[in-house]
């Protein structure tokens, strides 16, 4: 079954994971979501992730930071560019999410970067989420 808005389905099941306080979650595949979570790494919003190859896609697995007395980092997470409407900002118009207390990943000419390095780097793109 194919999927309309793959980047939302990650969002949903990171978001759910978080509230069922696990540990791991496994999303579907690819070079895009890998690319994320890489973002999501860097940025210590989650504590690590793995590519696991298998016959079809592969599964990404997402291993989810704990804060203290297993409350996890990530507060929300929503997706601002949908398949139906996207957003596109210069790169005079990146805002901060939360005045610089979350992220905003942007989907730029030079890949998948947050909204403080998009705003470094002189670069506008597609708003793909903010997390906070």
């Amino acid at each position: 079954m194919s999927m309309s808005d793959p980047i939302a389905d990650m969002l949903t099941r990171i978001r759910n994971a978080e509230k069922a306080k696990f540990n791991s979650v496994d999303i579907p595949g690819s070079k895009l979501k890998t690319e994320l979570a890489k973002v999501l790494k860097n940025e210590g919003f989650i504590r690590n992730y793995k590519f696991v190859k298998d016959s079809k896609q592969g599964v990404l697995r997402v291993y989810l930071k704990n804060g203290q007395g297993r409350s996890h980092v990530i507060i929300g997470i929503e997706r601002v560019s949908k398949p139906g409407k996207r957003v596109y900002v210069k790169s005079k118009n990146v805002r901060p999410v939360l005045n610089g207390m979350g992220i905003a990943i942007l989907s730029t000419s030079k890949g998948i970067m947050t909204d403080k390095t998009a705003r470094h780097e002189n670069l506008g793109g597609e708003i793909l989420c903010n997390v906070w």
